[in-house]
Order: C-alpha cells, then structure tokens, then sequence
C-alpha cells in the first residue's frame, strides 16, 4: 500500500486535487491522507470547492488562516511536521506555489520523506514574488517533480534538476475539460448578473505585489474604471480589504464595473469561458483563459506561463493605467491555438508515475 499525504490549502490547489485525488481513489494500492492548512478558509475560497468538486473532506484542517508570510508558513511547519511523524506517509505531495507548499515541502524534507511536487518547474524570475520562492525551494527539495509544460522541463534543467522530472501536462487542463460542460449546463451565473456573454470583461485582482500598494492597486482600478464597457470583478477577500484601507472605495462605484463575491469553480468556469477579454494577475486565470480559448492581459510585468505569451493568446501589460488600455485596444485572437499543457489525462499519468516508481 502506498500512503500520500497530501497537503492544500488555497483554491487553485483543492481543484488540481480533485483531479488526482479522484484517481488515487480508483487505485486499490494507494491510500490518500488530506491535509487542508486552512490558507484559504472562509466559504467562497475553500469550502464550496470540496463540496462541489467532490473532494473528499481532509483528514485534517490546520485552521493557519492570514497572517505575515513566515507566521503563516511557520504555524503550518509545526502542525505538519507532528502530522508527518504520526501517520509515516511514503510520499508527500504538494501543488503549485503557495505557502501550504512550501511548508509541506519544508517538513517533510526534514524528516527524509520523500516530496512530488505537482506544477514544478515554473518560473517567473521575479524573486520579489513570494510564489517564486516558495516553488524553487520547493523544486529543489522534491524527489519527483511533475512539469505542466516542456517550458518547465527545460527550466528545470538551467537549474541542474534533471532526475525525476516528468513532463506530465497540465492538471487544470483535467478539470477544464471535465467541468467545462458541466459549469456551462449548470451556471446561472450570467443570467442571474444579466449579462449577455461575450459582452464583458471578466477581471481579477488577488497578488501581493498589486494589492499592498496603492499606487498600483489605484492605477489597476482606474484602468478599469476607464474600460468601455461591463467590468465584471469578482473582488477576492485580500483585494476588498486593501481597497478600504487605502480609501479607495470611490474608484469601484462607477456603473461598468459590476462587483461580485469571489466565485464557485463552475461559476468561475463560465464567466470566464463567455468574456470578451480577461484581465487577471492570476497564473491559473491565465491558464484557464487559454485553455478555453479567450484572449487575456496579464497585468504584471512577467509570468511564469510564458507559453500562453508566445503563443499570442496572452499579453504582458504591467500595473500602468495607460498600458493596459493600450494591451485591450491592440489584443486580438489569435487563429492557431495548441494543446500546450497536455491531453487532459495528467491525473493519470501522475497515478500511474507514482505507483511505477514506488514499486
């Protein structure tokens, strides 16, 4: 029997564990331990998403919730690290880049467990980022590392990390195609906001870097204050509060920009596959922009998704008001579109890697 423990904590991490968790359990070898470090908490960040993506409930919620980043980091390394001692897992597993990551990646490298990190190798080269470092430390501390794109491969390989490293494909681009149809049947999203697809846009504001500083956040909103047209923004707990501290209520009361709570995964599904153009400093709105094939301006300065930029599906505008009403006015959709990130089959193939190389 080969015992995972995996470790999530933020919304990205519960849908790409849907997908894998949903495959250890057709597998009668493999038995899964769910760590939820509570990063994200509240209803429309975490618990819709287990409930509606079936996600079996964790075996343990560390209940971390906000705080300073090494505070954070710290309360999950200390609960993690008695979980690890006490349940003896073969594996740790760990996603992305967040600080559920890191702190997963942290306990159990001390401890000699061996980690497999799902999404490794991206990089951004950005080590202002607090999602940079958390993924090259946790790359350099995995024994399996399961690369979305051949991008991320060769990543790896500037670093020296060659053993272990798998290009599997993407895994949200499992969960796109699978509740594609599902959120497009069961939303009703667009008719309960009234509006009629592909006649807005759909933006999205959460990181860091763009909410605790005023002068960006300001020039974000004033972008799109000066948008023609429906702004749909679905307002992420971290954005609404750094909107109130800085005074900035004023600049999201105009009539084109329609407020909305954080969004369930189905929802989040169909406004984004039905806009006219998204704006998002997300990397898994990114993804999810081109998967469903809709054009986006990222508003940073670099991403770690570079192939959606090549491909000419995704455009760098930074934080400047200006520069992003430029990005909207010259982006079109491009004609060719590929299957960079896989066939929809990572879960799987994840699966069968991990039950291959154990045996």
């Amino acid at each position: 029997m080969l015992k995972v423990l995996t470790v999530i904590g933020a919304r990205p991490q519960f849908i790409k564990a849907c997908m894998l968790s949903n495959a250890f359990r057709s597998e009668s070898n493999i038995k899964e331990i769910i760590v939820h470090t509570g990063q994200h908490y509240d209803e429309n960040m975490s618990n819709i998403f287990f409930k509606q993506l079936k996600l079996p409930n964790p075996h343990y919620f560390l209940g971390t919730g906000s705080d300073t980043h090494g505070k954070q980091t710290a309360k999950m390394l200390l609960k993690l690290e008695d979980i690890i001692i006490s349940e003896k897992p073969d594996i740790v597993l760990v996603y992305g880049d967040t600080n559920s990551t890191l702190a997963g990646s942290l306990a159990a490298s001390k401890l000699h467990i061996p980690i497999a990190h799902v999404e490794a190798g991206l990089r951004s080269y950005n080590k202002k980022m607090p999602e940079e470092i958390n993924r090259v430390l946790t790359d350099h501390l995995s024994t399996w590392l399961f690369c979305p794109s051949n991008t991320a491969v060769k990543n790896l390989e500037n670093e020296g990390i060659t053993q272990g490293v798998y290009q599997t494909g993407d895994i949200m681009y499992d969960a796109v195609l699978y509740y594609k149809n599902v959120a497009l049947q069961k939303s009703n999203i667009l008719s309960n906001l009234n509006i009629a697809p592909k006649t807005y846009y759909l933006a999205t504001v959460h990181r860091a870097e763009n909410t605790d500083n005023p002068q960006i956040l300001t020039s974000l909103l004033e972008a799109f204050l000066q948008i023609r047209g429906t702004v749909l923004l679905p307002l992420h707990p971290r954005t609404k509060n750094k909107i109130k501290q800085w005074n900035l209520e004023k600049l999201i009361l105009s009539s084109n920009i329609k407020l909305i709570d954080p969004l369930d995964y189905l929802d989040m599904l169909a406004v984004e596959s039905q806009a006219k153009l998204i704006l998002t400093d997300s990397g898994g709105v990114q993804k999810e922009a081109y998967m469903l094939k809709v054009p986006c301006i990222t508003l940073r300065n670099e991403t770690e998704w570079v192939e959606t930029i090549s491909e000419g599906w995704n455009q760098l505008s930074g934080t400047d008001t200006d520069r992003i009403l430029k990005a909207i006015e010259e982006i079109k959709s491009p004609t060719n579109h590929l299957s960079i990130f896989g066939d929809g089959h990572t879960a799987e193939k994840i699966c069968r890697l991990l039950n291959n190389i154990v045996r």
